[in-house]
């Protein structure tokens, strides 16, 4: 990839021959490659052609993601508050004389749909639109490919001298396409891609590590394989058969005494059967029996300071009063105004996960439900598509997600899935994820403190003595390892105090949603990308969901056509 960008870069050195001087940077400006700006007192140059709302900035992943370098400070060069000229309009010279006097050839208009073999007249000059996959360009912006004055003219243009007949438009000549890159557009009348080509990239932007190791870890189960989980049934899952045979019913019964009834034993092994990477077995030497214990006794606690009783003058000690709630405390199904402000379908949001209404057209609630209380419509929408394969089933009865398995499922959902820059809290517990410097830094290390810091950091994480919350979930976890037998090092960090928040230099921040690429593109006639980018903020489309990369193509670049 850095090889592919080098060669954008020295594309634009030889296309841009005339540069000024630096001026202030302008958010509504595009720059070409070679640009001087100015920003926050630093000197920037541009590597590539910078598209509007691009700024200069020092820090980035990965040295494509910015068409800018820093090349030194606002104090090297003298600022221009005048705006910068037009690109170099290089002079062409014909090799013999033009017959364009003869008024046989159409003088040149930008836009115009040429194809190769046509012939133009501009600035007193003849040119012929070149053969192959290039005549697209012809019809580029004019400051790019206006024969003989744009500043990439030549890619697109040669200059006629009237030698051979002029040709009346002909089919390009398409180049053999074998080994060139997966997302190589067809260019005809607009920009064109194959399911395929767009599959393959898809596939080639999710191929890191970190990725496969996500999508291994939140893959599901078919939901007919679910609802036919049963107690001591010889046929349910691997995981499943684990769980009973460490969380028996009656120590289900003993652990949460005080359960709403709705949270059944059977509900907890389905939950788990949906997710197989749940107390999965691990085949890579890790430990998959103390694995699995410590998930339960991490998510029991978790349960138990979230939706606990929390009464001291109970003959049931706190640390067994775990989920007592199946619904937020003090809402019922038929209350309105709940959490849906989101649901305003002039948002994104609202378009993307568009919320359920009343009969009186009145939108649906989203207050916590559940084990882990999910709420709003962007969590009940991703939910409801990683258990149904679409987002309308949890919008339209969010009320399933107290009163069916799915209160349980919720929790273990919130449990293998990331929130970039955080990790999930399964990879914590099996060592996927390894904390980097800058983890380190922040005090973000592996142990049960740091899954304090990923459900409820903001709050409970951060200063320098422990909070009540945290220490209450400190104090269950400890009860429940206790009971389950699991080990608890002297080492392990169970607190979060002075555990600073994850960022985005942290191991846990994997980019998992697609955004538009704005990038310049060599290999299109306009330089618009054409392409979606990988990103760590929520958007409509999800890397972890196969071919959503292709609906992030289509919505952000639909003049693209997409072949089967």
């Amino acid at each position: 990839m850095k090889q592919w960008m080098f060669s954008i870069s020295v594309l634009w050195g030889l296309l841009i021959t005339n540069l000024w001087g630096a001026t202030p940077w302008q958010a509504d400006q595009s720059y070409p490659g070679g640009s001087q700006v100015i920003l926050d007192g630093s000197l920037y140059e541009a590597k590539w052609w910078a598209n509007p709302g691009q700024p200069p900035k020092d820090s980035y992943q990965n040295e494509w993601d910015t068409p800018w370098k820093k090349i030194g400070s606002a104090s090297q060069v003298t600022p221009s508050s005048s705006p910068p000229p037009s690109p170099a309009t290089p002079t062409a010279t014909p090799s013999s004389p033009s017959p364009a006097s003869s008024g046989n050839y159409p003088a040149y208009l930008e836009g115009t749909p040429y194809r190769g073999g046509d012939v133009v007249s501009h600035d007193g000059q003849l040119f012929q639109c070149k053969i192959g996959i290039t005549e697209a360009w012809c019809r580029g912006a004019a400051w790019a490919y206006a024969p003989g004055t744009g500043s990439a003219w030549s890619q697109a243009w040669s200059t006629y001298s009237g030698g051979q007949s002029p040709q009346a438009p002909t089919s390009p000549v398409q180049p053999d396409t074998s080994s060139q890159p997966a997302l190589q557009p067809i260019i005809s009348s607009g920009v064109t891609f194959t399911r395929a080509q767009l599959a393959a990239k898809e596939a080639e932007l999710t191929s890191s590590d970190q990725l496969q190791k996500v999508k291994a870890s939140i893959a599901t189960t078919d939901n007919s394989i679910v609802e036919g989980i049963q107690p001591g049934s010889a046929s349910n899952p691997d995981n499943v058969r684990r769980i009973e045979n460490i969380v028996s019913s009656s120590t289900w019964d003993f652990l949460f005494p005080k359960r709403a009834p709705e949270y059944t034993y059977r509900h907890l092994l389905q939950a788990a059967g949906k997710f197989p990477a749940f107390c999965a077995t691990y085949t890579d030497g890790r430990n998959s029996e103390q694995i699995c214990l410590k998930s339960l006794a991490t998510m029991f606690a978790h349960f138990t300071q979230e939706t606990g009783g929390h009464n001291i003058h109970d003959s049931v000690p706190e640390w067994r009063q775990g989920l007592v709630h199946v619904r937020e405390m003090g809402w019922t199904e038929a209350m309105r105004g709940g959490y849906n402000s989101e649901c305003n379908p002039a948002v994104w949001q609202g378009k993307t996960w568009p919320c359920g209404t009343f009969p009186d057209g009145q939108f649906k609630s989203y207050f916590g439900r559940g084990a882990k209380q999910l709420s709003y419509n962007y969590n009940y929408g991703p939910f409801s598509e990683a258990m149904f394969g679409t987002v309308r089933t949890l919008l339209d009865t969010p009320e399933r997600v107290a009163d069916t398995w799915l209160n349980l499922a919720s929790a273990i959902f919130f449990f293998i899935y990331p929130q970039p820059p955080k990790p999930s809290m399964l990879h914590v517990i099996d060592g996927t994820w390894q904390p980097n410097g800058n983890d380190s830094s922040n005090g973000l290390v592996p142990g049960f403190g740091v899954t304090t810091q990923i459900i409820n950091g903001g709050v409970e994480c951060g200063g320098s003595t422990e909070i009540a919350q945290s220490r209450n979930r400190i104090a269950y976890y400890r009860s429940f390892a206790d009971h389950l037998g699991v080990d608890v090092p002297v080492s392990e960090t169970l607190g979060c105090a002075n555990m600073k928040q994850f960022d985005s230099g942290g191991a846990g921040a994997v980019d998992i949603y697609w955004e538009k690429d704005w990038s310049w593109s060599p290999s299109t006639p306009d330089g618009t990308s054409y392409a979606c980018k990988l990103a760590a903020y929520q958007t409509p489309y999800s890397a972890l969901k196969q071919g959503d990369y292709e609906k992030c193509v289509k919505h952000h670049f639909p003049d693209v056509t997409i072949l089967p």
